[in-house]
């Protein structure tokens, strides 16, 4: 029998050139996880070596993320992470309040009352686990699940475009408020809530809810900005 030894010493094997989608996949979820911190420079050259491809193909990739509001190009400047600013993420929570509420409602009403389950079983003892450890990459992927869950159970393309648009600078901000104190397990029980009312089929309940969550969420965010921004 011959034994497969891989590629002969010698032969270098080729790098898979990343795809446009790839590329933006993987700088978003930098920029979103805060691995490149706002103000950050994205330098041109260093990724067209790391990715193995051509800067205009890169500068695809920039115009990308500025569309979705994550990076700015400065002229003598170039490319860097945004910084939020308190009056558009003030603007923010004021959409999300309406968008996101009646998507909770729409969800509750298009969708069968225990296809909530798994949520409930997740938001329970391992989020509330996961709070009390300090794990807030788990919670807030909960918190992600539960958006995507409900914008796509709410069954409006309309709506899904509407959320689409600002979906990132979302998620970069739920990552900063989970940093302050008390608001993790704050969010947490606010959301049981939610889907407690979801899970009974109480859409107006629901709604109301989740326009108190963010509400909530906004009043953290004015005490502790200073520390945000």
């Amino acid at each position: 029998m011959v034994e497969n030894r891989g590629p002969k010493a010698g032969k270098s094997v080729p790098q898979q050139i990343p795809s446009l989608e790839k590329i933006v996949d993987i700088l978003r979820n930098r920029i979103v996880n805060q691995e490149l911190q706002p103000g950050s420079k994205l330098r041109e050259s260093v990724l067209t070596d790391e990715f193995n491809v051509s800067r205009p193909r890169i500068r695809e990739a920039f115009g990308v993320l500025e569309d979705r509001g994550l990076i700015q190009r400065i002229p003598n400047r170039g490319a860097v992470v945004t910084r939020l600013e308190a009056d558009e993420i003030f603007a923010l929570f004021e959409v999300r309040e309406v968008l996101e509420a009646l998507a909770v409602r729409l969800a509750t009403e298009r969708s069968d009352p225990g296809s909530w389950a798994d949520l409930i079983e997740r938001f329970g003892t391992p989020a509330e686990q996961a709070v009390q450890r300090g794990d807030l990459d788990f919670y807030t992927e909960c918190i992600n699940m539960f958006r995507e869950r409900t914008t796509l159970a709410a069954g409006n393309a309309i709506l899904t475009d509407q959320m689409a648009s600002f979906y990132d600078r979302t998620k970069v901000l739920i990552r900063r408020l989970v940093l302050v104190p008390g608001r993790a397990a704050q969010g947490l029980r606010q959301h049981q809530e939610i889907l407690q009312a979801m899970s009974a089929g109480d859409a107006e309940l629901a709604e109301r809810l989740k326009r108190a969550n963010i509400r909530s969420s906004r009043e953290s965010f004015s005490e502790y900005r200073k520390y945000l921004l």
